[in-house]
């Protein structure tokens, strides 16, 4: 019970500042996706508990004992040379029957022109951000797990540097078969220490509810996420963006749709098919829909909001690689890699 009135609580804290508007926000990029396969699958996954030791970063109660030992390092090469990644390691402390992770999350922006009022260069520089995470999960009933990440943010550009911390909080139900799951994680509700400017920023934080789903008699798990709930309202009005009849007369929209539309903006569609005798091969795919109302151009038809990608266990090594579009002209690649150091020597 304390464990739920800590989530409620940490929700809430996350839903008064989602509402306030245009209040500044920062260290968006530890939300981005930790791996390949999180991005193949729309950004997110709340609910799968499996040996992959990266899903930590994204929903605690995801780590478990299958963990042991994994090494996960991920890299992703987005837009204009920025680049992000994570890596972090899982380990299982049988005495305290306690499943630990550790590691970092970073992204580069790569360098920038210096100039003076006037447009004369003064050189270059940098801007960056890093991440270290600490987390732990623990079964505290028959069926559900509750997990925790502390995370110390900070950032530099230029002159300029700010930190942070966040936490990120979850639980997981599942069925004795593990065949189906229900999650639901406070990401990186927190505060920062020290802003930019004088002007104080807001961490930005996402709350997230999902279910999945393997079905009984096909290879194939598919999970569906409510992302954004700590801001029902994610449709932006734009003045310049209105319909007119012959006359000239604005049209007003038709509020169930407009409604129907910002309800979907917080699904993330998913699926996963695990393939072969031991699930050696897996196919992934999802859709964003906010993605794809935010970033599509209506005149071109392309893939904004759909993301695809496929992993693949190569002996004891794990590989994943996924994309994710983003735009008419480009997408995110992500090559995730796991491994566990400790099973190289045995046979």
């Amino acid at each position: 019970m304390r464990i739920l009135l800590f989530i409620i609580g940490l929700s809430y804290a996350a839903t008064v500042s989602g509402q306030i508007l245009g209040t500044p926000k920062t260290f968006d990029f530890v939300l981005s996706p930790v791996s390949a396969r999180i991005n193949a699958l729309g950004s997110t996954a709340v609910t799968v508990a499996d040996s992959d030791v990266a899903l930590g970063l994204m929903n605690p109660a995801l780590l478990n004992k299958s963990q042991e030992g994994q090494i996960a390092l991920s890299h992703s090469f987005l837009f204009s040379g920025i680049q992000h990644g994570s890596l972090n390691y899982g380990h299982y402390l049988d005495s305290l029957d306690l499943a630990i992770h550790g590691g970092f999350q970073y992204i580069t922006y790569g360098d920038f022109d210096a100039t003076n009022t006037t447009g004369l260069s003064e050189g270059n520089f940098s801007a960056s951000e890093v991440a270290v995470v600490i987390g732990a999960s623990k079964q505290i009933a028959e069926r559900i797990t509750f997990g925790l990440n502390l995370r110390y943010m900070a950032a530099n550009y230029a002159e300029y540097g700010s930190n942070g911390l966040g936490v990120d909080a979850g639980l997981l139900y599942t069925n004795p078969e593990n065949t189906f799951a229900i999650g639901a994680v406070v990401r990186n509700a927190g505060i920062v220490l020290s802003p930019f400017t004088t002007e104080k920023e807001e961490i930005r934080n996402d709350i997230q509810l999902g279910l999945s789903k393997r079905l009984k008699h096909l290879p194939f798990r598919y999970s569906i996420t409510l992302h954004n709930l700590q801001q029902w309202n994610l449709r932006y009005a734009d003045p310049a963006d209105v319909t007119t009849d012959l006359l000239g007369n604005v049209e007003e929209e038709n509020i169930w749709a407009v409604r129907l539309d910002n309800f979907f903006r917080h699904i993330i569609l998913s699926g996963e098919f695990l393939l072969g005798a031991r699930e050696q091969i897996r196919l992934r795919f999802g859709y964003n829909h906010l993605r794809n109302r935010e970033l599509s151009v209506l005149t071109f038809r392309d893939l904004t909001g759909f993301s695809l990608g496929f992993g693949m266990n190569i002996k004891k090594l794990k590989l994943d690689y996924g994309v994710s579009y983003y735009h008419v002209h480009g997408a995110s690649h992500q090559l995730s890699l796991r491994l566990n150091p400790f099973t190289f020597h045995k046979v």
